[in-house]
């Protein structure tokens, strides 16, 4: 069943349908909502799903609060009841935990329990420094070693010396030689491109969006390969740059 036109609210026929803002429109009735210019794919800014030109498109503001003598008493009244909330909170949080007096014996527990750690850290002190000084005691004393001097040896004579260089002398390689220049490559012409398969080829005239799904959506300038008419008004093709193959209105296309 063919849709009504959002604008004038009649039949869009295939032929002069244009899909839009999720709806469907005449091309004639695809205006600006304000100045009743024409519109196309390209030149419209949709609005709350309503087409407007780029002169009449709604722009949001932002709206100044003047400090009247009422907003001034809310905001103080506001910092109240914060200020309230929160030592509410602190009050709440402060009977969580339970306060110790400073008495009498709590004071003689505490300077007993740090004497008692000074004592155990200044005894275990003092037994250790006890111990190394019995180790050191009971070591014997280092005795003293004397190393005999290691004879040098004798020289050997010239000629052996220079028997022993000459058999562990490598011999000089040889220079190689420089290898001879390889002929350029004659120039080859670039092979001709083959013309591209694809039988018919048509051309995209103007934007489509595709309003069911065995249809395909194209922009203008797209290439149109394997074109077949399927039935009066609409063929059956694979558009190039996308790869989609599905049907399409025929008077979009102009052959190529």
């Amino acid at each position: 069943m063919n849709p009504k036109c959002a604008r004038c609210d009649k039949t869009v026929y295939p032929m002069e349908k244009l899909s839009c803002l999720d709806k469907a429109w005449h091309k004639g009735c695809f205006n600006c909502e304000v100045c009743k210019t024409t519109l196309t794919m390209k030149s419209y800014k949709g609005y709350q799903k309503k087409p407007y030109c780029n002169a009449h498109y709604p722009t949001t503001r932002f709206t100044a609060v003047a400090d009247t003598p009422e907003n001034m008493r809310l905001k103080k009244q506001q910092e109240q009841v914060s200020n309230v909330h929160y030592q509410a909170q602190h009050r709440e949080n402060l009977q969580k935990f339970t306060a110790v007096a400073d008495n009498p014996e709590s004071q003689r527990v505490k300077k007993q329990q740090q004497f008692t750690g000074a004592t155990y850290n200044q005894g275990h002190a003092t037994t250790a420094g006890s111990r190394w000084e019995q180790d050191q005691a009971s070591r014997p004393p280092p005795q003293q070693t004397y190393d005999e001097p290691e004879p040098e040896p004798e020289p050997e004579p010239a000629s052996h010396q220079s028997y022993t260089q000459d058999a562990y002398r490598q011999p000089e390689p040889e220079p190689e030689p420089e290898p001879e220049p390889e002929p350029e490559p004659a120039y080859q012409a670039d092979p001709e491109p083959e013309p591209a398969a694809g039988g018919n080829r048509m051309r995209a005239m103007f934007d489509y969006e595709a309003a069911d799904e065995d249809e395909i959506g194209f922009v203008e300038g797209d290439t149109a390969l394997d074109v077949e008419v399927v039935d009066d008004g609409w063929v059956t093709a694979t558009i190039e740059r996308t790869g989609q193959r599905g049907m399409a209105p025929s008077n979009y296309f102009e052959p190529m």
